[in-house]
Formats: C-alpha cells, sequence, structure tokens
C-alpha cells in the first residue's frame, strides 16, 4: 500500500486537491459520532465527549496501522473519521464496534459507528481525497477533501445499513488517551471554531473552498492564531480532576480501575512537578514538550471543508463570518460558527521518550458541536441567526 501524501505546510498546501491522493474503490471510511450531544452537553459531560472522539482516533489508529505507517484519522470534538487502508476493513470494523460497546456501556455516552466503501460514494459521483498532515517523527494528523467524506458521514447518521452494531472487543490505544491539561485561555480576545462545507458536489465546490481557505488567512494567518499558542500557556490539573482519572480508569480491564488511578496520580503528579518547576528528567524536557504540543495540536483541519479552532480578535472574528455570510448568500459554501471562552485539550500520548504525541482541541463548551449544529441548520434551510450571535460568548 502506498503511503498517503504528506503535507507540511496547512496554509499553503490543505486547500490544494492536487496535495492529496484520491482513494480508490479498495478504501473505506470510518465513521463515529457521539448520540444526543445536546443532553452531554446540558449535563456539562463536555471533556467526556471530548475524551470518547480522541478514544476512536487512538483505536482506530492502532488497530488499522500497517508497520509504522501512519494511519490517515480525525478528531472532530464529538466523533472522528479515518481512512481505511485495502485490507484492514475488518480490523475497523472490529475496533469501531468495540468502541461502541465501551463507550455507551462504559462511558455512558451513546457512539454511532459506520463503515463506507469508498466505492459506494464513487458510484455516486463522490470523491473521497486524502493526505497526512505531518508533523514530524512520526505524528500525523489525516486531512480529507471532497465531497464524499461529507457523506459518508451524513449516510451513517440517517441510514441504518451503514452502521455496525456494538461489540464487545479489546481496545489496544486506548492507555494512550488523557484529558489532564487546563482549558487555555484565549490570548487574543476569543476563541472561533469554524466548519465549512462546499455546496458544489465538485471541481467548483474545491476551488470554492480554497479561495475561503485563502480569504481567511489573509484576515488572520492562521498559524499566528494557534490557541495554544507556543505552549507557554499550558497548565496541568493538579491534582488531576477526578472525573479525568475515572475516565482513563474507564479504559481497563476489570479490577484493574483502581491501580490505573494510582498509576495515573503517580504520573501527574511528577509530570506536573516537572513543568511547573521547569525540570528535566532523562530525556523528558517540559519546556520542549510544550512547544511540542501546541505544534502538533489538531487546530487545523479539512474534512470536506475546513474545520478550526483559532484565537482571534473580535473583529477577525466578525470578518471571518461575514467572509462565511457572503459566500454563503452567493449559494458556494454553507457553515457553522461559535465562539468558546476557551480551548479545551485531550491528549494522545504513545511514547514521551520517542516524542510521540498528538494533541486534540476544541472551544470550550463543545465548540465544534455547536458550529455544526448551525451548519446542520444552514444546509436544512432554516434560518439561522448570523453575525450578531458572535458578540456572545457562551457560559
Amino acid at each position: 500500500m502506498a503511503r498517503l501524501p504528506a503535507i507540511l505546510d496547512f496554509a499553503a498546501e490543505a486547500a490544494d486537491p492536487g496535495r492529496y491522493a484520491m482513494l480508490d474503490g479498495g478504501w473505506s471510511l470510518a465513521i463515529a459520532d457521539v448520540v444526543g450531544s445536546t443532553r452531554l452537553a446540558g449535563e456539562g459531560r463536555h471533556r467526556d465527549v471530548n475524551f470518547v472522539a480522541a478514544a476512536v482516533v487512538a483505536v482506530l489508529s492502532q488497530a488499522m496501522r500497517v508497520g509504522e505507517e501512519p494511519v490517515a484519522c480525525q478528531f472532530g470534538g464529538d466523533g472522528a473519521i479515518a481512512a481505511v487502508p485495502p485490507g484492514r476493513e475488518a480490523e475497523a470494523r472490529s475496533a469501531l464496534a468495540a468502541l461502541a460497546h465501551w463507550s455507551g456501556g462504559t462511558m455512558d455516552v451513546p457512539l454511532r459507528v459506520g463503515i463506507v466503501p469508498v466505492q459506494a460514494l464513487l458510484d455516486q459521483g463522490l470523491e473521497v481525497l486524502a493526505a497526512l498532515h505531518d508533523l514530524g517523527n512520526g505524528n500525523a494528523f489525516g486531512l480529507f477533501l471532497g465531497a464524499g467524506v461529507v457523506a459518508a458521514d451524513s449516510w451513517v447518521k440517517d441510514d441504518a445499513r451503514w452502521r455496525l452494531a456494538p461489540a464487545a472487543g479489546p481496545l489496544p490505544g486506548l492507555d494512550n488517551v488523557s484529558c489532564r491539561w487546563n482549558p487555555v485561555k484565549p490570548r487574543r480576545g476569543t476563541v472561533l471554531c469554524v466548519i465549512v462545507d462546499a455546496v458544489d458536489e465538485g471541481p467548483a465546490g474545491l476551488a470554492a473552498l480554497a479561495r475561503i481557505q485563502g480569504a481567511i488567512e489573509r484576515i488572520v494567518p492562521t498559524a499566528g492564531a494557534a490557541p495554544l499558542g507556543t505552549g507557554e500557556r499550558l497548565a496541568m490539573h493538579w491534582p488531576p480532576a477526578w472525573r479525568s482519572l475515572l475516565m482513563e480508569a474507564r479504559g481497563g480491564r476489570p479490577g484493574e480501575a483502581l491501580c490505573r488511578v494510582a498509576g495515573a496520580l503517580v504520573k501527574s503528579g511528577i509530570l506536573c512537578a516537572l513543568m511547573r518547576f521547569g525540570l528535566k528528567l532523562a530525556n523528558f524536557d517540559p519546556e520542549h514538550y510544550r512547544r511540542s504540543m501546541a505544534r502538533r495540536s489538531d487546530f487545523r483541519k479539512s474534512a470536506g471543508g475546513p474545520r478550526m479552532v483559532l484565537d482571534v480578535t473580535g473583529t477577525e472574528a466578525a470578518d471571518i463570518e461575514r467572509l462565511l455570510s457572503e459566500a454563503a448568500e452567493a449559494g458556494e459554501v454553507d457553515y457553522g460558527v461559535a465562539l468558546a471562552d476557551a480551548t479545551t485539550v485531550t491528549c494522545l500520548v504513545g511514547d514521551f521518550a520517542t516524542d510521540r504525541h498528538v494533541h486534540f482541541v476544541d472551544g470550550a463548551g463543545l465548540g465544534f458541536w455547536r458550529a455544526s449544529v448551525m451548519l446542520k441548520a444552514m444546509k436544512a434551510g432554516r434560518k439561522v441567526i448570523a453575525p450578531r450571535r458572535l458578540a456572545e460568548t457562551p457560559r
């Protein structure tokens, strides 16, 4: 299997279809999304939702990996999507079914999962383009363009024939997920979550998305709007929130919970002390790790169209929505936006010593999910409140 193309400079390359590989009929798309996010958000269980979405990325990445090649998998706040390589569909199905069983039964977070063959999308004239946002040292995120990705997500949500039933099974990689970091306050004003999809399903739609991405870059260069900055404001919970510890403990087999909580307490205590006092231990340098966390966060991605979490000024936020509103009125795109007063971080850490780790960000209060609600309403043709809503930051 040929490796997917690597994208190194998101701003310059991520909107260019020529930087992606067109997936053929041997591939599939794995889809997972949390059901009942409205209820969970109302119960204040935002971090549980993010944890489950990160767990999907962790488990799918481990289950589908062939050798050391990264898997094109992407965190979506309340779900995830992955490109399943030819010959790995059985592993993806088993992992998704086990994730749904664990999430619903252990986490009390219902998870809808499914597999859509790329051939079924191609038969409908829907293309799927995939690439890897290469962050170095084997760390990468999946990037996707094309109407097929958006369609696959809708098919799994709307049609039971594409879904998988929950079933108990192993969850490799779940132990590597953690969420022990404080929410990061914006330094420039506010956190803006943005989701954009093209209306046209063909080349004209891709061209519209490229224009939108370029226009956003002119309003605010996104590299400078990274919500984690250079990592200088990252701080750990201490003592760790019990809910975070319990989430991590729930990943283990029966009888392991107490040991996992104790181990997490010890590891968190050591890590927090190293971070707070700037101490180095063996191969671990806290300042290097903070910088790496910020650099390896997924605040910019593409899943059919741009998905971003940006630290912006109020003026920049208004300008971005004005841009999107005008493009929507012109019939080019549908979009969703949401403001947040902080950025939340969920981590996937493979190995400190070898610098293998990536970090998933979302706007506080499930910013991506709130933006997706607006997007869904726009697609359904319902009236959506426009620029005025950005003047209010959710509590």
